[in-house]
């Protein structure tokens, strides 16, 4: 089926990445839906609707204009929202861009995810295995927990949780040839803009930092786990 994947994009402050997404999405040959999240006071919102214009007749693309939640509180609105429409739920960046490959990056996320409750990811080329900055999940891990990534969190940390996901469930997938490139300052493939400063600022790294580890090490990671490894048990 062409609409079971939904790849979710919280976007600020870049509408110019939309048509080089949407071209990476033609040269790869994906047919998965993408939802573009646009914060109803970001100051680009008028070229964000343009572009929205011109992808208006494209029925895999939508957008829709959200108070500010910042990135893991709007990819959960969006995540919510949608899980019981879709069978695989996706989080890219606005950074992010599949490359082309032997078969459609989202056709295989179709694929691993076939068999039930798990996650998968491929490289960026950047943090490769290490972390998982664009990731894809079966829709039933959202309808579980509530969200696709722990609310505490605001922007840094949540490709650490989803590993922590996959692992505990003992349902992940990294596929290394399946590339998702992150045009990440940390690369040298973008310039530093307020997007950026704002989300790697000293203040938000210590902020997001602590929230992963009181997650991870007081309660609920566990808490989280049990309720993922008994969606599994359920569907055994």
């Amino acid at each position: 089926m062409a609409d079971d994947l939904l790849v979710i994009i919280p976007t600020r402050g870049r509408p110019g990445a939309i048509p080089e997404i949407m071209q990476a999405w033609d040269d790869t040959g994906a047919t998965a839906d993408v939802l573009f999240c646009v914060d109803k006071d970001d100051p680009e919102l008028a070229a964000y609707k343009a572009q929205a214009k011109v992808y208006a007749d494209d029925a895999r693309v939508r957008f829709v204009y959200w108070a500010r939640k910042r990135l893991v509180g709007t990819l959960n609105q969006a995540a919510v929202k949608n899980a019981g429409d879709y069978q695989f739920l996706a989080f890219l960046g606005d950074d992010h861009r599949p490359r082309p490959g032997a078969m459609p990056w989202d056709e295989r996320i179709r694929i691993c995810l076939s068999g039930g409750p798990g996650i998968v990811y491929g490289n960026d080329l950047l943090q490769g295995e290490a972390m998982a900055t664009a990731v894809a999940m079966t829709s039933d891990i959202v309808q579980t927990l509530g969200y696709m990534a722990p609310p505490a969190m605001v922007h840094l940390c949540v490709d650490l949780v989803w590993l922590d996901w996959g692992r505990g469930m003992g349902r992940i997938t990294y596929l290394d040839d399946m590339v998702i490139e992150h045009l990440h300052p940390a690369a040298g493939k973008a310039e530093l803009d307020a997007g950026y400063e704002e989300a790697n600022s000293e203040q938000q790294v210590s902020a997001d930092s602590a929230a992963y580890y009181d997650y991870r090490d007081n309660g609920g990671l566990q808490a989280d786990l049990d309720k993922l490894r008994a969606l599994i048990g359920g569907q055994q």
